[in-house]
């Protein structure tokens, strides 16, 4: 499973990118914002640092809803740096903008999933990634690992070559439920993938070979 980081902080992802296991980066205008990163030009320089220092794959979503305005973002995008991945929203004129770019060989990625149907659309479309929020359905009282494995069952049938992006991933225990279910691909904070780190049983277990080799050495 990829693991890519879900900010638009740049120490954040350097630090994601030095423990060597980050194959990629998912941003959106929320993010940008965040960072206080507006304005078309200042945002598309800083998709461009953030390809600098992430080897994989970047998504850049674009901002217009209708299909005209998503194709003219997109081809914008596209030509910033060749790790961008067009991020375009699971809408009508969305799934055609993602026909037309997969037609003219620009990787995109479908946003704002939510159903098994929004899914095959999606992936009938040729997108290269798919994303479905499983946090923000758990919000409202609905399994979001359940899609996963439904997506999963589904592309296996038919062989899809879309990869299934788990999007909206708060933690650790999300991110292990989501390789369980066969998502090809997770994205989340920085402290999610930290937090794979810890189990006490490991701290103990340093602390007791710590403790021995200093006891042992005062002989």
């Amino acid at each position: 499973m990829k693991f890519f980081i879900d900010t638009a902080n740049l120490a954040q992802i350097k630090e994601a990118a030095e423990l060597g296991i980050l194959d990629g980066c998912t941003t959106n205008p929320s993010l940008m914002a965040k960072e206080g990163i507006t304005g078309d030009k200042n945002v598309w320089n800083h998709y461009k640092k953030i390809c600098e220092i992430v080897d994989g794959d970047v998504s850049a979503e674009v901002i217009s809803t209708d299909y005209k305005g998503m194709i003219e973002e997109g081809k914008k995008l596209a030509k910033l740096h060749k790790n961008i991945v067009v991020k375009v929203p699971m809408i009508k004129d969305g799934i055609r903008a993602i026909k037309y770019f997969t037609d003219n060989g620009i990787k995109t990625n479908c946003t704002l999933v939510f159903s098994p149907g929004q899914a095959i659309l999606a992936a009938k479309a040729g997108a290269t990634y798919l994303s479905p929020f499983v946090g923000r359905l758990d919000d409202i009282n609905l399994d979001g690992m359940e899609l996963i494995h439904q997506i999963r069952h589904i592309y296996d049938n038919y062989q899809f070559e879309t990869q299934i992006l788990a999007a909206s991933v708060r933690s650790s225990l999300h991110i292990v439920k989501c390789a369980e279910a066969g998502a090809d691909v997770v994205t989340c904070p920085l402290s999610s993938i930290m937090g794979l780190f810890t189990h006490p049983l490991t701290d103990k277990g340093l602390a007791q070979f710590l403790a021995d080799h200093a006891k042992a050495n005062q002989k």
